[in-house]
């Protein structure tokens, strides 16, 4: 940790993730610290996160792509005069959450909507997509009790709930099961459905302003020929494309192809990359609510395509995360119970369990236990939680894509570059929302899955057939009647 005193030309902005605090020269995103308590517990929590970033998740993702950040600690004045200028500029969604003003540790990251590694193009101009990708698997386990958790994503039921719940207005017809399948059709057409109903999945920012998406739960912007005007000059700088629809789908696809590249894109070798995780053919490629396979239905075809991802791909990386959740939600929530009853027994052995850190090599090296058969000890519970965490969290990752413009004659084999049509952009990836989901969600987890699955089966499968339809009726209008004897 190092003690930093702000300097005094510095200014706080709207846009790349809540609130940037901006240094004048490095340009560092301080995060907001949400957590509570004494300043040795807060600092304790930030030193957490750091270290499983740096420990953990760095191991699985690769040392570029994974910028676990620094712990700093800031005059106190400072802090509460930050806090009174920034309360007005916070989302609502946030304004019930106090900022710590008493510890004066903050977190500080790079800001991802910039290039990363390349500071020759840093006075261009920076587009940057943000991708939350979502889980690309279909449950294999044989732990899971309703078949539909086989045949439909995680996603693709949760979106129904989440439009009854009114947290959406209608469903996204983007299936993470497309995004990963390594088929460019496929991605295509989960890029297009994210950019036709971005909800809290995709967001796009130039020079580090939210230019599209949602900045709260439902104030998005998505207006294409507005996004089209932001995107002609990285795209199109010296053509003379007309207004209009057709230039708008243009620009569009150019874009849609670019992210389709990077994402497929070889990045820098990880510990983690070799592991041997469940095969991605273990399960099924393809879920059957997605649209793109409604559409190939509906055609006469009746098999999707699934290419694969290359193996040192972002994407891949982040399935193979995902992956270590093996036994399902369902399998997971016993083991889970164990670890809970062996705790209650032997309170004091939370913190030789390393359920609240530390994240270090140990903690890792435990991650690699691939075994599969339940011996009944609390360690093989303990090491299946903990591998449900990382997928968790590798569940609701981000990757963030930042593209600037470069010329032929700069670009070389050292750097990245992705082509369009009329246009060349050196590139950098990163991911972040990297925080381990916390072990005490895993019941609230359980009870989720419960509820996106019987609602699904309720209220959507049932209608697609009557013989379904009609044994939720004949359920619903039972009436239970005693009679005294």
């Amino acid at each position: 940790m190092q003690s930093s005193v702000f300097p005094e030309k510095f200014w706080v902005t709207k846009g790349y993730r809540s609130l940037e605090i901006v240094y004048s020269d490095n340009k560092i995103l301080c995060r907001e610290p949400e957590c509570a308590g004494t300043p040795e517990e807060i600092l304790h929590h930030l030193q957490n996160i750091v270290d499983f970033g740096k420990h953990v998740m760095k191991q699985f993702f690769g040392e570029n792509y994974v910028h676990h950040g620094e712990i700093i600690q800031l005059p106190l004045d400072f802090v509460r005069q930050l806090c009174l200028k920034i309360q007005p500029e916070r989302p609502e969604s946030r304004c019930d959450k106090d900022m710590d003003t008493l510890s004066g540790y903050a977190m500080c990251l790079p800001n991802l909507t910039r290039l990363q590694t390349y500071r020759f193009v840093e006075h261009r101009p920076i587009l940057c997509i943000e991708i939350k990708p979502k889980c690309g698997f279909i449950p294999f386990s044989s732990h899971v009790s309703q078949e539909i958790k086989h045949k439909v994503c995680r996603y693709c039921m949760h979106q129904h709930l989440k439009v009854a719940n009114g947290k959406w207005k209608r469903p996204s017809k983007y299936c993470p099961l497309d995004l990963f399948s390594g088929n460019k059709q496929r991605m295509h057409f989960a890029l297009k459905s994210l950019l036709q109903e971005a909800q809290n999945n995709l967001k796009i920012f130039k020079n580090g302003e939210l230019i599209y998406g949602c900045k709260d739960d439902q104030d998005c912007v998505s207006d294409w020929n507005e996004l089209a005007c932001h995107l002609k000059p990285f795209f199109f700088p010296s053509n003379g494309l007309v207004s209009g629809p057709h230039c708008t789908r243009t620009i569009v696809k150019e874009l849609i192809h670019v992210i389709t590249m990077t994402l497929l894109s070889s990045t820098d070798a990880c510990r983690a990359g070799d592991m041997k995780t469940v095969p991605v053919s273990q399960g099924r490629s393809y879920c059957e609510a997605s649209a793109f396979n409604k559409e190939l239905v509906r055609n006469g075809k009746h098999k999707l395509e699934s290419s694969g991802l290359p193996r040192g791909c972002l994407l891949y990386k982040t399935l193979q995360a995902q992956m270590l959740d093996t036994l399902d939600i369902e399998g997971l929530y016993p083991l889970y119970s164990r670890v809970e009853q062996y705790l209650e027994e032997f309170p004091e052995e939370r913190s030789t369990l390393q359920i609240d850190g530390p994240y270090n090599e140990a903690f890792y090296e435990k991650l690699l236990d691939l075994s599969t058969e339940d011996d009944g000890t609390v360690a093989f519970a303990l090491t299946k939680v903990q591998q449900y965490r990382i997928a968790m969290t590798a569940k609701d990752c981000s990757i963030m894509i930042a593209l600037s413009p470069c010329l032929q004659d700069e670009c070389s084999e050292q750097r990245p570059v992705v082509l369009t049509s009329k246009s060349r952009f050196t590139f950098s990836v990163s991911v972040l929302d990297l925080d381990l989901k916390p072990y005490e969600s895993i019941p609230h987890q359980y009870k989720l899955d419960g509820k996106i699955v019987n609602y699904y089966l309720k209220n959507v499968q049932a209608k697609d057939d009557p013989v379904m339809s009609n044994l939720f009726k004949e359920n619903e209008d039972c009436t239970l009647v005693l009679h005294k004897v």
